[in-house]
């Protein structure tokens, strides 16, 4: 059983930075393509950034160069750098898993950037 925790949302400014934590247990995680993807009040859920398990990385165009997305392998864990937060990043983040030819998703995490 896969299973994603995500953690790190809250309350930050405009202009502000925060990170995200996403901690998988049930898979080997070495092997796993891990993802961020978000949706925004009213929004479709729409993807952030991937990263494969050898550390390769895609992100959604309008968030190249504030987000970043890194995998720690031996703690089983995606991160995700926010920088230069905007108002209309506010939106609950999930966290996401592509493994055996299933994918699996967190519950996600709220982050609001009030302006």
């Amino acid at each position: 059983q896969v299973q994603l925790v995500e953690s790190g949302g809250g309350l930050v400014q405009a202009g502000g930075s925060l990170s995200l934590s996403c901690a998988a247990s049930g898979t080997i995680f070495g092997a796993t393509t891990m993802g961020w993807y978000r949706q925004g009040p009213g929004n479709e859920r729409e993807l952030v950034a991937t990263i494969t398990g050898g550390g390769s990385t895609g992100y959604a165009d309008s968030l190249k160069g504030r987000f970043t997305i890194s995998r720690d392998n031996a703690k089983n864990t995606v991160y995700l750098q926010m920088n230069s937060l905007k108002a209309e990043d506010t939106a609950v983040y999930y966290c996401r898993a592509w493994y055996a030819g299933y994918l699996y998703s967190g519950q996600g995490t709220q982050v609001t950037v009030s302006s």
